[in-house]
């Protein structure tokens, strides 16, 4: 293919300011996105090994629900029985231990019976290493606040995405004879630019999920306000909801009616959608009385959630109330929702697809990382060209931040999650983010100041 040289010049000068404007930031989102492809096992490793005997069995939950609300009756608000326990919440129910706000429940009570039937409660404080990881992801590393950080990224997307089609495009002239080349003998610039166009080349498609589905996160609400303005329609949130929604109570869901065991709403979920494995019951006491939603997994088909689907159910008599959320049936609409989600999430065809995602992730981090030094090296070039014989400052600032911001990154990680992982009890949102930016930017500071 051939395109003429004053054209590709244009291509070569919107891609590289395009990418050094946003290189950066695009590094910290996808190394941190790679890591939060395993939040929730990472959470596990970082949090508390509580001394607890071992949840009691799913038929058992009734009297230990009994025991719980007898001696902690704000528990009956809001709590959740575990059908899967682990080690953050190893117990067979949890509750906050004070009212939820948002997405972040907080400090957790656990709870299980002994041997001898008593009642056994431990209180959990969740360590926010995982989570404060996949916030960086979200937030491209900038400690603002989130309303002001999502449009931020919005636009780091959008010129992500012109990065990648002038990039395409100056890479299609010479794809059949660079494509596999590694040119060891030529300098390290050649390499750093045949690393850089192979990572490049062959996660495309991945890249191109990335940038579509991050500008629509982070310009969701204004984009569907524009449309149920100008069309009527209602939209959906981006997130699934952290409680439910209120439903109006039905015959049979009347307030005196009891509600179903666990076993019962379990059975109950296996015949009205088969190969629906739940993981999660949260009871949430609304205006329109009790409301329960399940979360779980399914194996065949994407999930809205990065680990999960949802389904609203009546607690009384079983019946799914909501399937929006629910993997294999939602509506036409919903389901592309879905996918959609899915394709960044990584949330489909299990531990295979989690781990092709952490290794793109890291790839697409080290593509950032080598576009910088092959602008940093391009720049040297000319200006010696034009009879300097030291780097400008522009250039002495960028070649030093480059290699401070990547290793302050991965160091600023690795540092919160093995104080996480050797220090559980005192990991707060507070401390760690103090060690994280504190690592981060003395890294920065010794890249800058160092000969």
């Amino acid at each position: 293919m051939k395109i003429r040289s004053d054209i590709l010049r244009v291509y070569r000068e919107v891609h590289s300011w395009v990418g050094i404007c946003a290189g950066l930031l695009l590094f910290v989102a996808f190394f941190a996105g790679a890591i939060s492809m395993f939040e929730q096992p990472l959470q596990n490793l970082t949090s508390p090994q509580l001394d607890m005997p071992p949840p009691v069995p799913l038929s058992r939950t009734p009297d230990l629900l009994e025991k719980i609300f007898s001696t902690y009756p704000q528990a009956r608000q809001t709590y959740t029985v575990l059908l899967a326990p682990d080690r953050s919440l190893p117990g067979r129910v949890a509750w906050p231990v004070h009212p939820p706000h948002g997405h972040d429940a907080g400090p957790m009570f656990v709870a299980t019976l002994a041997p001898d039937g008593e009642l056994v409660v431990r209180q959990q404080a969740i360590t926010p290493v995982a989570h404060f990881i996949d916030m960086l992801h979200q937030e491209l590393g900038i400690p603002l606040p989130h309303a002001i950080s999502r449009p931020f990224m919005g636009i780091i997307a959008l010129l992500y995405g012109i990065a990648l089609i002038s990039g395409v495009l100056l890479f299609l002239p010479t794809l059949a004879r660079n494509l596999f080349a590694f040119r060891f003998r030529e300098g390290p610039r050649k390499l750093w630019l045949d690393l850089h166009n192979l990572l490049g080349f062959f996660s495309l498609p991945f890249h191109i999920v990335m940038a579509l589905t991050s500008v629509v996160f982070a310009f969701h609400d204004p984009i569907f306000a524009v449309q149920s303005r100008v069309f009527g329609t209602s939209h959906a949130s981006p997130h699934p909801p952290t409680h439910t929604r209120s439903y109006p109570v039905a015959a049979d869901q009347r307030s005196d009616a009891p509600l179903l065991t666990p076993t019962e709403l379990v059975t109950s979920l296996e015949t009205q959608a088969p190969g629906f494995v739940p993981t999660t019951l949260a009871y949430n006491q609304g205006h329109g009385g009790m409301m329960l939603r399940v979360s779980g997994q399914d194996s065949r088909y994407s999930m809205r959630g990065p680990t999960a689907g949802f389904a609203t159910v009546d607690p009384r008599s079983g019946k799914i109330l909501s399937a929006d959320y629910l993997p294999g049936h939602q509506k036409t609409g919903f389901a592309i929702l879905t996918v959609f989600f899915a394709l960044h999430f990584g949330s489909f065809g299990g531990n295979a697809i989690r781990w092709g995602y952490v290794v793109l992730g890291l790839a697409g981090a080290g593509m950032f990382y080598t576009g910088n030094r092959l602008w940093i090296d391009a720049r040297r070039r000319r200006e010696k060209a034009a009879g300097l014989s030291r780097d400008s400052l522009p250039t002495k600032i960028l070649s030093r931040l480059t290699p401070g911001w990547v290793t302050g990154c991965i160091t600023g990680c690795l540092v919160i999650l093995t104080a996480g992982y050797f220090c559980p009890d005192v990991m707060t949102v507070a401390l760690v983010k103090e060690i994280y930016y504190a690592v981060f930017i003395v890294f920065i500071a010794f890249f800058m100041l160092k000969p």
